[in-house]
């Protein structure tokens, strides 16, 4: 069943310049009780967004996507940050050993087929997790690329609502509410990953680059496929 358009308009309408509290708040309590999902990486600036839904409801659930392919020190942030916050549902969801054996048995397809790698470890799983769901949170922002530069804070995705309540902050609001909340930082930060997915696929940024540009460095792609509309083919 698609989501109405009528929706997505009218709480586009009235939250669309709401701050990320109030989008956060009235889409967990009143718009989706029970039926909305948050999406994290628990990546660079993944605590911002953790933090506030801490606040309005720590039970809600957390969905990770856990590739098998990222970086140890994610994992570890993922733990640290997920009893640092009292977040109490947090999900890791993925591939499953079958998929992996059949579909990339010698962990290299991240280096040739990006797109397919993505499509099966990230795409595929977070679609079967989000079934249970009507809308899920994400933690885009506008600044963090030019793919993103028009992203509002409601959309349709298929049959879900996307809700992106940081759409509209800059690097600057990030890293003051992170002070102001002494918010842990993911370790990899300080070495200059800036963007943190998956090990095989990701870089250091150097200073002047795009925020992303670490990501899938040497390929067109931008995007894992999560984000990607319409949805790209993936491989069964």
């Amino acid at each position: 069943m698609s989501v109405p358009s009528s929706l997505v308009r009218d709480l586009q309408n009235r939250l669309g310049n709401a701050s990320p509290d109030q989008i956060l708040s009235t889409a967990l309590k009143t718009v989706f009780p029970a039926r909305i999902a948050v999406v994290s990486s628990f990546g660079a600036e993944s605590a911002v967004l953790l933090h506030m839904i801490a606040r309005i409801d720590a039970a809600t659930p957390i969905l990770f996507v856990d590739t098998g392919r990222h970086f140890v020190e994610t994992l570890e942030y993922r733990d640290h940050l997920t009893a640092h916050l009292g977040l109490k549902d947090v999900r890791s969801v993925g591939p499953s050993l079958e998929e992996v054996a059949r579909l990339d048995a010698d962990l290299s397809r991240a280096v040739w087929d990006p797109d397919g790698c993505c499509a099966f470890r990230k795409v595929a799983p977070l679609e079967r997790a989000l079934a249970a769901f009507e809308a899920w949170v994400t933690g885009r922002k506008r600044f963090q690329a030019s793919t993103r530069a028009d992203l509002s804070a409601f959309e349709v995705d298929g049959n879900h609502v996307k809700v992106n309540p940081l759409a509209s902050w800059t690097a600057d609001d990030i890293a003051a509410y992170s002070f102001a909340h002494e918010l842990p930082t993911h370790p990899l930060v300080a070495e200059g990953y800036t963007s943190i997915g998956c090990a095989p696929c990701t870089s250091i940024v150097q200073p002047g680059e795009d925020p992303r540009a670490g990501r899938w460095r040497g390929f067109e792609k931008t995007e894992c496929g999560i984000h990607r509309s319409p949805a790209f083919q993936r491989e069964k």
